[in-house]
């Protein structure tokens, strides 16, 4: 079944270098639908994405997907750090940590979930490569944030859920060092993020804990590595493996 897409073209967009084979969700971050709809079609904003779903369910489509939209900037994912231009970007409408974050809606993650499986029949996306924002920069983002449903998503077929049980042994916070933050690190890194093992629990590993939190754990986004963080680490990472 084809999804009805609503098309608002945006000017903002321009040639890709290679077939799209990663999906980015983000929050619009406005307090309005309508007020993120005219940014993202606004050149002076400099700003767009492929499709931003509203909470009431509809699609609006901005950027072919065979263009490369502007959503992502600086940031890396398993050591692609031009995300852009091999990436599709979805937006979706939530107030976000500034205006008022709230859960979204069922219509909206309904067609979320149709979206994506719809951009996968058209490109080869691996389940490791369906993201949020704040996966590929930490340090600058939040979104889609900790009240996205990525469990109810990875269970429809798209992107990485695991659970596990909390391993032992003390949380890992800022300022710790050893061979368990190096482990840590590695593991993080193996997942797909920029955090480079150095055995030092720094402010880019907090910030980087937190985003895997944000996605993967949801009840704590801390930054603090206890037991269920680093066991669920662990397992999503044997899921990806499984995968290949």
């Amino acid at each position: 079944m084809t999804l009805d897409v609503i098309p608002a073209p945006s000017p903002n967009f321009d040639a890709r270098t290679a077939p799209p084979d990663m999906i980015v969700m983000h929050y619009t971050g406005m307090e309005t639908g309508e007020a993120a709809l005219a940014r993202l079609r606004d050149p002076d904003a400099k700003v767009s994405s492929h499709y931003l779903v509203e909470e009431d369910g509809r699609i609006f489509s901005l950027v072919a997907e065979e263009r490369r939209a502007w959503h992502a900037g600086r940031g890396s994912w398993r050591g692609e750090t031009n995300c852009n231009a091999v990436s599709v970007g979805i937006e979706i409408v939530n107030p976000g940590h500034e205006f008022g974050y709230r859960p979204f809606p069922e219509a909206q993650i309904a067609a979320v979930i149709a979206l994506t499986g719809e951009i996968r029949g058209r490109w080869e996306v691996p389940d490791s490569r369906i993201i949020g924002h704040s996966d590929l920069a930490p340090a600058r983002k939040q979104d889609p944030g900790e009240l996205f449903p990525w469990k109810r998503l990875a269970e429809a077929g798209h992107g990485l859920w695991a659970e596990a049980d909390p391993a032992p042994g003390e949380p890992l916070g800022e300022g710790a060092e050893g061979v368990g933050v190096f482990a840590l690190q590695a593991g993080l890194t193996r997942l797909g993020y920029d955090c480079a093992p150095s055995g030092q629990f720094d402010q880019n590993t907090r910030e980087v804990v937190m985003a895997f939190q944000r996605h993967w754990v949801q009840s704590r986004f801390d930054g603090v590595a206890d037991g269920l963080t680093r066991a669920r680490l662990m397992a999503v990472i044997r899921a990806a493996a499984a995968l290949g």
